[in-house]
């Protein structure tokens, strides 16, 4: 077989001992590009519903929807909606996060971090929303994993701020800064 060496548009990546390559389209990014604007533009206008709306509370949410839904997680998701502070911390958590990874992506502004944000919210999501009559994958899980093809793919280096802080020397000399940017 031919060896294939990285160049432009090849990404490869090992795992557990086994090596994946790919060639991206000339397409890719815009591709990548529209995946975290509509990303950005769903989470800002969530989380701005929820802030413009009169108060937003996920003691129902957190109380109900494990219990109903055979949710493995249903433990972590009473003790969330029967701890008091936690709860607050959730009802100010979910809109100010929703709205803050919105403004990040629309931005592209230290992206890496608010699509990790982002996949983590979608994944107690996924959770809190358990239902497997269809199967494990259902609208929740799929936006996990556009949340970290958005991490992973570098998005906001497309069009984005993190094109420009990645310049900051600062942001040179500190890989863990250029770890949360992209």
């Amino acid at each position: 077989m031919s060896q294939q060496t990285a160049g432009p548009n090849v990404f490869e990546s090992r795992f557990g001992g086994v090596t994946v390559r790919g060639k991206a389209h000339s397409l890719s990014a815009w591709f990548v590009l529209a995946l975290r604007l509509m990303m950005g533009y769903a989470f800002l206008s969530s989380g701005v519903d929820k802030l413009l709306g009169g108060g937003f509370a996920a003691g129902g949410y957190l109380t109900n929807v494990a219990a109903a839904n055979g949710n493995p997680l249903e433990g972590m998701f009473a003790w969330m909606a029967n701890t008091p502070w936690f709860l607050d911390f959730v009802n100010v958590a979910v809109p100010v996060g929703e709205a803050l990874i919105g403004v990040a992506l629309l931005l592209g502004a230290v992206t890496r971090l608010a699509a990790f944000f982002g996949a983590f919210m979608m994944l107690m999501f996924y959770f809190g929303n358990w239902s497997v009559g269809h199967g494990y994958v259902n609208g929740d899980f799929a936006y996990m994993l556009v949340f970290l093809a958005v991490a992973a793919f570098g998005a906001g280096r497309i069009l984005g701020v993190d094109a420009y802080l990645e310049r900051l020397d600062v942001v040179k000399h500190n890989a863990w800064l250029r770890y949360l940017l992209g």
